[in-house]
């Protein structure tokens, strides 16, 4: 029996010409889970007139409904057919978005190039967590803010993302996660401190309800313990 190939990122491109066409199961789950994220982050900051970077943007879900909040906002992922995928769809509705092949290790943008940095469903895919947020914090602006989501690493966040969402209901393709890969809180509140931010709020995300296509809803929950979304700040500018 052949193992699975975990952390698999071939996935994105593989689904890349129905992104949007909400025909398959686990793209439309991404898509769900923007709005639950967004109701928390929208909290923190008022998009309208910030430039952005999408952070891992893939098919361009979170790209678009920043943009629709007012937000200037560049998309970058490693996926190329994603991307264009994300290219497509911008230009047919109309938004100015730019997207560009990348990653997080190595961001292709001048210091202090954005007021925030969007970053979801990525930190537990990356290959150097510390250069990412290197990274972001270096393309920031004094004052900029990052915001992310990722997966804790336990036994429950185990259970319910490869167990029960990978190889049970298929609620994400398998392999689609390592669970080596995930991250405590205490772990990436750690690392973040060590790039520079300050720490903001954290809280937990997962599903809230059901559509009509019996597909989960997404929102702010108080537990941590499986998903969970935060907010940093990079230390403002000083007067002499």
């Amino acid at each position: 029996m052949t193992q699975t190939q975990r952390n698999n990122l071939q996935i994105y491109d593989d689904v890349s010409a129905q992104w949007w066409s909400d025909d398959i199961k686990w793209v439309r789950t991404l898509k769900n889970m923007v709005p639950g994220r967004l109701k928390w982050f929208d909290r923190h900051i008022d998009w309208v007139g910030k430039d952005v970077l999408d952070l891992g943007c893939a098919g361009g879900f979170m790209a678009e409904a920043l943009a629709e909040r007012g937000a200037q906002v560049t998309g970058i992922d490693p996926a190329e057919q994603a991307i264009e995928a994300a290219r497509v769809h911008a230009k047919a509705t109309g938004k100015n978005i730019h997207y560009e092949i990348g990653v997080g290790e190595d961001l292709p943008y001048p210091d202090a190039s954005f007021d925030a940095v969007a970053c979801v469903d990525v930190l537990e895919h990356v290959a150097d967590l510390s250069q990412v947020l290197a990274e972001v914090a270096r393309v920031l602006r004094p004052s900029g803010m990052f915001l992310f989501d990722t997966i804790n690493r336990n036994p429950l966040a185990r259970l319910a993302t490869i167990t029960i969402a990978e190889d049970v209901i298929g609620l994400l393709p398998k392999g689609t996660h390592d669970p080596e890969m995930f991250i405590k809180p205490a772990e990436l509140t750690a690392a973040l401190q060590r790039a520079g931010f300050d720490i903001g709020p954290q809280t937990g995300l997962g599903p809230r309800g059901l559509t009509r296509q019996l597909d989960f809803t997404f929102g702010p929950l108080p537990s941590k313990a499986i998903i969970y979304m935060g907010v940093a700040t990079l230390p403002g500018r000083t007067t002499t």
